[in-house]
């Protein structure tokens, strides 16, 4: 007996250290289920959870567009010499030959291969006219970032850039970053780093110097945004709370626009000259050369979708949840039984789907009005709605239900109403009342003045403690 209750408590202990030590994006990461069969009283139903497209490489399906468009180098054909030494000027362009053209689409072709391939400018001929160029990337879609946006430069890193981005297709524009060897003097901005930014200063935008050295370091290529480390703000370090993140992004709409984008843009203001003065007698040294630029992301389907496709040069969500259109946006026709909503990430870990439900049909009854007074005609409009509801309406009802007590229940103290809405309490608001209400400012429903309790995970230990008690007794 005692040895059976100490190999119970073993099992247990152990039960208990596994879960201690479990990382929480392997529980919580994907969301990449939209919907699953169960059983219940009225049989086989769907199961309905928010859900999203798993991340992946973007720039497979950018559009590449430079300004000035003659800005590549090769047409005339030139020869550059290197930064760090002006004698050797044995690196030729010329656009007509394969092995000497250096195209835009260079930037995103496989990393790798040697000669290594790059997309260059012209030389800065034109000193001391400023050498600009402008880098825009396109999808045509809304996306979200998931990791850092990261370009590789094969001449020095320039001196002065700007990272932009646009949520309206590329008629407007917000800088993302700022990069100088000299902030102050380049853009009058204190430097900082990703380093310096607290929960209420994310979305601050930073000049940074920390990418733009010249050829002295000429073995640091890359050029970075820092994405995780923003996620690490809300997440921790290695990213193990991916509910607080989720909690924040669901709850602060101006937090999730910040990492959304239908377009990037990256502005080239300033070549790395590598000393304080330009040397006027060989300009060929100055120019532009990227070899790779990194997006990582996902279509935004406003948690509506688990797959994208890529189809005729454009991007689109393939919708679930009775939802239509590009980013899953709206609900399909005759599904418009009440707004369109997007998806939530809470309750984690399956989030709330926020279905869009069949039109209520059937016969309407109108009274009567050509007997009424004048008068009493406004006050018989807002009833001409009541209908009598035959067997096939409850139908459309049944398969339209929104809550019960078993599957779907309501959140947060909400009353279920006849299996089609969540009656919730005055903080709380959503489907199933899993929404605070207290969605303003960064802090969002984290805020010391909120009211709201800290988001935290889901909790393994109970059941466990359970047990073990039952054990011990």
């Amino acid at each position: 007996m005692h040895l059976y209750l100490a190999l119970t408590l073993q099992v247990l202990w152990t039960g208990v250290c596994q879960a201690a030590m479990q990382h929480y994006p392997a529980t919580w990461g994907h969301y990449d289920v939209c919907k699953s069969q169960v059983y219940s009283d009225e049989g086989l139903t769907w199961d309905y959870m928010a859900c999203q497209p798993e991340a992946a490489d973007m720039t497979k399906y950018l559009k590449v567009m430079l300004d000035p468009p003659n800005i590549t180098c090769g047409n005339p054909p030139e020869t550059y010499c290197a930064l760090e030494n002006p004698y050797m000027c044995n690196n030729e362009c010329d656009a007509s030959t394969e092995e000497l053209a250096h195209p835009p689409e260079l930037m995103f072709d496989i990393e790798g291969r040697n000669p290594t391939t790059f997309w260059q400018s012209t030389s800065w001929k034109r000193y001391p006219k400023a050498l600009l160029v402008n880098i825009t990337l396109s999808w045509n879609k809304t996306i979200e970032l998931t990791d850092d946006i990261v370009l590789t430069f094969e001449s020095g890193r320039p001196e002065q850039m700007v990272l932009e981005k646009s949520l309206d297709y590329g008629r407007t524009w917000q800088p993302y970053q700022f990069y100088a060897t000299d902030c102050l003097d380049a853009f009058t901005m204190e430097p900082k780093t990703v380093q310096d930014l607290t929960q209420h200063t994310l979305l601050d935008i930073i000049c940074t110097e920390d990418y733009s050295r010249g050829y002295v370091w000429k073995y640091d290529k890359t050029v970075r945004f820092e994405i995780k480390d923003r996620f690490a703000l809300f997440a921790g370090p290695r990213l193990h709370n991916m509910a607080s993140l989720y909690g924040q992004l669901d709850t602060t709409k101006n937090l999730r626009d910040f990492f959304t984008i239908t377009d990037l843009r990256i502005r080239l203001l300033r070549p790395a000259t590598g000393a304080t003065m330009v040397d006027e007698n060989n300009l060929s040294r100055y120019f532009y050369a990227i070899s790779d630029i990194k997006v990582q992301g996902r279509c935004k389907c406003n948690l509506h979708a688990n797959s994208c496709v890529f189809d005729k040069e454009k991007l689109s969500c393939e919708c679930e949840h009775n939802t239509t259109g590009p980013d899953c946006g709206r609900c399909k026709r005759n599904y418009q039984g009440r707004a369109w909503s997007a998806g939530s990430y809470l309750p984690i870990p399956k989030g709330t789907a926020n279905i869009c439900i069949p039109n209520n049909i059937g016969p309407v009854i109108r009274p009567n009005v050509s007997s009424l007074g004048v008068a009493n005609r406004k006050e018989v409009a807002p009833q001409v709605a009541l209908s009598t509801a035959p067997s096939v309406h409850v139908a459309n009802r049944k398969r339209a239900r929104v809550c019960d007590n078993e599957l779907m229940r309501c959140q947060n103290g909400g009353v279920c109403i006849s299996n089609v809405r969540c009656n919730c309490p005055s903080a709380y608001t959503g489907l199933l009342c899993e929404k605070p209400r207290c969605e303003s400012g960064l802090g969002g429903c984290r805020g010391a003045d909120s009211g709201q309790p800290p988001l935290r995970p889901p909790s393994s230990f109970g059941p466990l403690l359970l047990l073990l008690g039952s054990a011990l007794l």
